[in-house]
């Protein structure tokens, strides 16, 4: 079952959301039109004298996707994945590094070094970072916007890094309880990409494994610690690794290495995970937070698949949940363009120019649309964000490919751009 629709009044207040068949409904019926396509929301056509039930958001913060649910009740409601564009935005900074470096070494080889100048506010984040914030953020106010959310609830703490390191800890100093011994496991399958270490092999039951066994002085740290299949297990026992991958130096090396690496995502995520809460709370409304190991141990128990945006349904604590949906909207941060008019090669030497003008025949570039083409090569029907010229000649980007020459009188706006693309 898909996602239930947002439902707003004529004044624009936010009501209960339905089922998409009571939206039809209403739709053909001639009491309601189509708000806004993503996500699908309707406006009433009159005032409604009515009291939501209060719903409660449940955010998931991940490094490259972040898990949204919608909780009314015992049930979810409505659920998707937000994906980030960090690495993006770091990749292209480090590009603009370059080529200003490659100039200044050109033109000012001589100039002294100025990196030291200036001084960062507290609470900086790069903006890579930041931007998992802010476009969290973004989505939580238009949500906001559209349902009547009275709480929050945000996985704040990935690991609990104190169980990590020291396992035995107990009584006063950790409470022991039905989550022990997961908040471990939890990160050894996201740092050995929830395969075995030593044969690769994935989807069966792992073991956590010591590098170095504890007969032979090895410890319970989680830099000791990774993931194997019971065969491996077992044929390993307590032998040196280095005795035991003696005829297979290329995995020994990945694994030692692997070992010492500290896990890139979770970093970015404790980064973030303060700064996200603080602004969450600037909201007004309050805010929850749970963990990693915590979620794991509810998805395990309602036996629910692995997913960004169930692991945001499962966040906290609560005794029993119904999901009513199972098609999640996928939503993709693209960025609003650039604002760069002279466009540059690779040795920042100037190429192009870029216009002034962003709307060509009633269109803009990210607008999403729908074109069905009857004549020429292209037959058919696409729907994608569309790439816009002056010619008149478009592309546009699918959920599959990119289709080049497609003209504007074909095409039909579904959407107007808002930084982001859409799919189910």
């Amino acid at each position: 079952m898909s996602n239930f629709i947002f439902v707003r009044d004529t004044k624009g207040r936010p009501l209960s959301p339905c089922q998409p068949g009571v939206g039809r409904s209403l739709l053909n019926a001639g009491k309601a039109s189509v708000f806004r396509r993503f996500p699908f929301t309707i406006i009433l056509n009159k005032e409604v004298d009515a009291s939501p039930k209060p719903l409660e958001l449940k955010l998931d913060p991940g490094s490259k996707t972040t898990g949204i649910a919608l909780k009314q009740s015992d049930k979810i409601i409505f659920g998707a994945e937000l994906q980030h564009r960090g690495q993006q935005i770091k990749e292209a900074l480090l590009s603009r590094r370059q080529l200003r470096q490659g100039r200044r070494n050109r033109k000012t080889r001589y100039r002294q070094a100025r990196f030291l100048n200036r001084t960062r506010p507290d609470g900086w984040l790069a903006p890579s970072l930041q931007h998992r914030v802010e476009t969290t953020l973004t989505w939580v106010r238009k949500l906001i916007r559209f349902a009547p959310i009275a709480s929050i609830v945000q996985e704040l703490v990935r690991f609990d890094l104190q169980l990590m390191q020291n396992p035995e800890i107990s009584g006063v100093m950790y409470p022991q309880g039905e989550l022990h011994g997961y908040e471990v496991r939890e990160y050894l399958l996201a740092k050995w990409n929830r395969q075995c270490a030593y044969c690769s092999v994935e989807n069966v039951p792992f073991e956590i494994e010591h590098i170095q066994a504890k007969s032979r002085g090895g410890s319970d740290r989680v830099s000791n610690l990774t993931l194997a299949c019971h065969d491996c297990n077992q044929k390993k026992g307590n032998q040196d690794v280095r005795a035991f991958l003696a005829t297979k130096p290329d995995v020994l090396n990945r694994i030692l290495k692997q070992a010492k690496l500290p896990l890139k995502d979770a970093a970015a995520v404790n980064s973030t995970r303060w700064g996200l809460f603080n602004a969450l709370k600037e909201t007004g409304l309050p805010v929850t937070t749970g963990t990693g190991g915590q979620t794991k141990f509810n998805r395990n128990r309602l036996g629910l698949p692995k997913s960004h945006w169930l692991d945001a349904a499962c966040v906290a604590n609560f005794d029993t949940l119904e999901v009513l949906t199972s098609k999640p909207l996928l939503i993709t941060a693209k960025g609003h363009g650039t604002r760069q008019m002279c466009g540059t090669n690779r040795y920042g030497f100037p190429t192009r120019h870029k216009s002034r003008v962003q709307i060509h025949k009633g269109f803009q570039t990210g607008d999403i649309v729908s074109a069905t083409v009857t004549a020429g090569k292209k037959i058919g029907c696409y729907v994608g964000r569309v790439l816009c010229r002056a010619s008149g000649s478009f592309d546009i980007a699918t959920k599959s490919e990119r289709v080049a020459g497609i003209g504007y009188k074909y095409c039909s706006p579904i959407h107007k751009k808002d930084g982001y693309s859409y799919a189910f």
